[in-house]
């Protein structure tokens, strides 16, 4: 009792101050130590410090609007944390809940798809279950390339970040396996480059045997003989595999990237699997995300 007597005697522009060179979630937390912290914790003196510094690229009409615009920049915080808000060009924002860091997908539209207008080769069909209205099917290529762009001013600054390919398959995908594709990603003198598949061991059987909806390019006792070696080289070279996400989608880690700050430059990630000449199918592209790459 008598130490929350003397955290009250403090001015709240000192708690306010103090907890501003903290972290969100302490901010949080120290609002339920007492009342004389929750006026500072909730202050807009403390959350101003927490949102990105210059204001937030240009949202899509009505974004944020819903049930009332934010009263207060915690609110604004927790909105902008709590899932993705759209942009006026085709991409999202949303800030990582830990850190404040601006976080973006660039949807598929935004993405550079090689043959990606061409009907034969590549489709936009509507999404049901994405902040995008569409996204890219990829119906039969053996030229595969994807790349994307975004400003390095758009990111938040002296922040690692890690790029991750968005993507469902289709029942009747095929090709998606082998050869793995190469991902690589530019951000200023930095260029990394890795092995990566979008199409994991998981719905391979404990013999090496071939999925019921593969539809072979070769015949079938070679292609399961050829198949029981791309597991073991996969492992072998330490190819990068997709994970689920809680939403329903797939992710595949690109790579990561330090952005260093400064206005001029940008961050360049690609997929591509130009080389091997097997005709691929059944991938749905919903976009490229980059968000803060966390520790451990």
């Amino acid at each position: 009792m008598e130490e929350a007597c003397e955290i009250a005697r403090l001015p709240e522009e000192l708690v306010s101050a103090a907890l501003a060179r903290t972290s969100p979630r302490d901010a949080c937390r120290a609002a339920a130590v007492s009342p004389a912290f929750r006026a500072a914790a909730d202050s807009d003196a403390v959350w101003a410090r927490f949102l990105p510094p210059g204001a937030l690229p240009p949202l899509a009409d009505g974004e944020l609007a819903a049930p009332a615009p934010p009263s207060s920049k915690k609110e604004l915080f927790l909105r902008l944390s709590a899932g993705p808000a759209l942009l006026q060009d085709r991409l999202s924002v949303w800030l990582d809940r830990e850190t404040g860091a601006k976080c973006y997908m660039l949807s598929a539209r935004n993405l550079f798809i090689v043959w990606g207008d061409t009907p034969q080769y590549w489709t936009w069909i509507p999404l049901e279950d994405s902040r995008f209205s569409e996204g890219a099917q990829l119906m039969h290529v053996c030229w595969f390339e994807i790349r994307g762009k975004i400003h390095s001013k758009m990111l938040s600054q002296d922040t690692t970040y890690a790029a991750y390919m968005v993507f469902k398959t289709t029942y009747n995908f095929y090709g998606l396996d082998f050869p793995v594709q190469e991902a690589s990603i530019s951000a200023g003198a930095t260029n990394s480059t890795r092995k990566v598949c979008l199409q994991g061991n998981d719905d391979d059987d404990g013999e090496g045997g071939v999925p019921e909806n593969y539809r072979p390019m070769v015949p079938f006792p070679r292609l399961r003989l050829r198949r029981r070696n791309r597991r073991v080289v996969s492992h072998e070279e330490n190819v990068a595999l997709p994970q689920q996400r809680a939403d329903g989608w797939m992710e595949l880690e690109l790579g990561e990237f330090l952005n260093e700050g400064g206005d001029d430059g940008e961050v360049s990630i690609s997929l591509v699997e130009t080389k091997g000449g097997n005709w691929k199918s059944g991938l749905i592209v919903q976009g490229i995300e980059i968000r803060r790459k966390k520790s451990g």
